[in-house]
């Protein structure tokens, strides 16, 4: 039987340092901050995806501790389709952007930089709606 053609998965992270979140300033196209993450390679689970891309991107080393949700709209990401997880998780000390990060800051999550790329404007909203209420986004989305 052929392997299934399937888009790639990926897994970001919002790595909380005390109240404030961690963001990236992309160094590749598409050009935005965003939400520290990356690719799943071959063999990795997600989970151990999610802890490597914090450490090559912001510098720090990262407790996951809950999933806020999985992504999964076909136009999320401009360069084609990508699922992603995305998690919470704790960090402690100072960030610094290396690999595809041209630059890493601590920001309000309600009132991160801009322009921010993907649909990460969303997935920091349901992250501070899951802040104020406890409650996690719905399992699905609209179409």
């Amino acid at each position: 039987m052929p392997r299934p053609k399937c888009p790639p998965i990926a897994a970001d992270v919002i790595a909380e340092v005390g109240d404030k979140v961690v963001l990236i300033e992309r160094r590749n196209v598409p050009l935005g901050w965003a939400i520290p993450g990356g690719f799943v390679d071959f063999g990795e689970t997600v989970e151990a995806a999610a802890v490597r891309e914090a450490r090559e991107e912001i510098s720090l080393e990262v407790e996951l501790r809950a999933i806020l949700g999985v992504y999964s709209r076909p136009d999320r990401d401009p360069r084609g389709q990508t699922i992603t997880v995305v998690y919470v998780a704790r960090a402690s000390g100072a960030p610094r952007g290396a690999d595809d990060a041209k630059n890493a800051t601590l920001c309000d999550p309600r009132n991160p930089p801009t322009p921010l790329a993907f649909d990460h404007a969303e997935i920091l909203a349901e992250y501070v709606r899951w802040l104020d209420t406890g409650e996690l986004p719905a399992p699905w989305r609209k179409p």
